[in-house]
Parts: structure tokens; C-alpha cells; sequence
């Protein structure tokens, strides 16, 4: 039986596998999966991506699903009330960016008549395809991701750096850089 060829990273643990198998790289057009992708990003700054991995049940119940109004809406006692879990990354900052990506992310999305309407467009509409290899690796940032960072700064974005936009956009497919001898590389 041949083993299935998979982007080093993924191999780490069955957790890194399935979200690597079944998430990364897959283009997504809708409002709450971008926003919840946008936000794991925040989250990991600084941190391990199988850390936020592990806590993405339990951000979910924090932040209602990431149910944009409901987010939005939240108050400063229910922030202070989250930062009492253990099962969460418990920053402050983190967690007060994200509700105010949440009513940024929402403005975006009714000038636009929805997010991906903004973002889609700013990528091409269609995923960039790098040559990823062992020895040849994805890049981290690139202008693109400068300029879709600046821009959401601008619109009142928090945690939104030129490495934490290309990681989004490589999460939410809008960047193919699964490694040349991944089985998902063209899927």
C-alpha cells in the first residue's frame, strides 16, 4: 500500500492531517468561514497552528460561531468572561480584534454585497499556484499580502499583517502552495 503524499507540514499529527486533507487550500466564498478563517489566523500570531487548531471548538462557542452580528454585538464583560477559559488563546487583544474585525468585516461586506466579493477579486479570482518544495518553500508574506493587509488596516482591521493575510489566503484557497507531491495540489 502506498502512503498518500501530503505537504510536510500536515504529517505533524492526525489533527494537522485532516484539516490539511480537508480545509487548507479549498476555496471558500462564504462570510462566516472567511471571517472564522481570517480570525484563526489572528490567533495564531505568535503561537504554533496546531495550538490554535486544538481551541477551534471551543473559539467557536466563545465567539457564537462565528455568527458575524452576534460577534459584532458582543460587550467588553463578555470578553473579560472569555478570558476566564482555559480552552481558548486568552489575549485580550486578540480576542477585543476579534470583534472589531467582526463590525469592520461586516461594513466590508455590505459595501460589497458580501466579503468575497471584495477579497476575490483583489487575489484575481482564482488561486496563485507557487512551485512548493522541500527545498523550495512557500513564501511567508508577498506584496499582495502587504497590500491586502494595508487595505484592511485602513478599514479598521486589528492583527491583519502582511504573514497573517498570506496565511489566510493560503487557508481560504486564494494561494495553491501545497507541496508539488501533495495528492491536493490539484484538487
Amino acid at each position: 500500500m502506498t502512503a498518500i503524499q501530503r505537504c510536510h507540514w500536515a504529517n505533524v499529527s492526525p489533527e494537522m492531517q485532516a484539516y490539511h486533507d480537508q480545509e487548507w487550500g479549498k476555496p471558500i466564498y462564504t462570510d462566516q468561514a472567511l471571517f472564522e478563517r481570517l480570525c484563526m489566523e489572528t490567533y495564531q500570531a505568535g503561537l504554533s497552528w496546531a495550538t490554535v487548531l486544538h481551541k477551534r471548538q471551543a473559539f467557536h462557542r466563545v465567539f457564537h460561531d462565528y455568527q458575524l452580528v452576534a460577534v459584532a454585538a458582543m460587550t467588553s464583560d463578555e470578553i473579560t468572561a472569555a478570558l476566564q477559559n482555559p480552552a481558548i488563546i486568552r489575549n485580550r487583544r486578540k480576542l477585543e480584534a476579534t470583534v472589531s474585525n467582526a463590525r469592520a468585516f461586516l461594513k466590508v461586506s455590505v459595501a460589497y454585497h458580501g466579503f468575497a466579493n471584495y477579497f476575490w477579486p483583489a487575489v484575481g479570482d482564482y488561486p496563485i499556484k507557487h512551485v512548493v518544495t522541500v527545498q523550495h518553500a512557500a513564501p511567508t508574506q508577498t506584496p499582495l499580502s502587504a497590500k491586502l493587509a494595508k487595505d484592511l488596516k485602513q478599514r479598521g482591521f486589528k492583527f491583519v499583517g502582511p504573514v497573517s493575510m498570506y496565511a489566510f489566503m493560503q487557508s481560504v484557497g486564494a494561494v495553491n502552495d501545497h507541496e508539488m507531491t501533495c495528492a491536493w495540489r490539484s484538487s
